[in-house]
């Protein structure tokens, strides 16, 4: 995997914890953030910090910001610094720049800034809680699209040793079982027909929303 060199904008919950698992993942990260005590709290785990005020655009050109792969922008408390700093590092280049939004309004603007990818953690967080609460079988789901998502589901006991071909679950309900994770760490990627399930595997299927939510309703109770 290439390193790639990240700068993290605003050093709150959301951008220090992106912050960190880069730098677990390998990669090169620099936090930014006008608070000195959280600068202290991460510059130790994390390749640079700095306490720099970003919404002033030669600040952000001293740091090199357009020479980075990436720049996160996660200021959580004030939607105005946010559009501001957006506006900034769009305008000096930077290749790729993935904004945290508040509200839908707040994302429409970062969206007609040019933004590349807004993200909604609080409201992301309480749809995945949703989908955990009325699927006990759910053990994570990425969506892809509004109608179709990647979901992991545990292996109920009915489940216990039935073989791929005999559950059938594209040809029944549309969804496929692209890989089988096992519990003792092996994944099975691309699993054939003859591949059977075991109690506490996880498959990890994708397809239409309500193709998923069939399938759980007829087959996981």
């Amino acid at each position: 995997m290439e390193v790639q060199q990240f700068a993290v904008i605003g050093m709150g919950r959301f951008g220090s914890s992106l912050a960190r698992e880069l730098m677990e993942l390998g990669h090169q990260v620099l936090g930014i953030d006008k608070s000195e005590e959280a600068i202290e709290e991460i510059a130790d785990d994390i390749t640079h910090a700095v306490v720099a005020d970003a919404t002033d655009e030669e600040v952000l050109r001293s740091l090199g910001i357009r020479n980075f792969d990436c720049v996160i922008i996660g200021i959580g408390d004030n939607i105005q610094t946010s559009i501001l700093v957006s506006i900034q590092v769009k305008e000096l280049g930077v290749k790729k720049v993935v904004c945290k939004a508040l509200s839908e309004l707040h994302g429409r603007v970062l969206e007609r800034l040019g933004v590349d990818r807004i993200v909604y953690p609080e409201r992301d967080m309480g749809i995945r809680m949703a989908h955990h609460l009325v699927s006990p079988n759910l053990v994570d789901y990425i969506e892809l699209s509004k109608d179709y998502t990647i979901a992991e589901l545990s292996v109920p006991q009915c489940l216990d040793g039935v073989s791929l071909k005999a559950l059938d679950s594209r040809g029944r309900f549309g969804c496929s079982i692209v890989a089988l994770n096992k519990p003792n760490g092996d994944v099975i990627i691309a699993p054939t027909a003859d591949d059977v399930l075991a109690t506490n595997d996880v498959m990890v299927m994708i397809g239409k929303n309500q193709q998923i939510e069939e399938f759980e309703e007829d087959m996981m109770y």
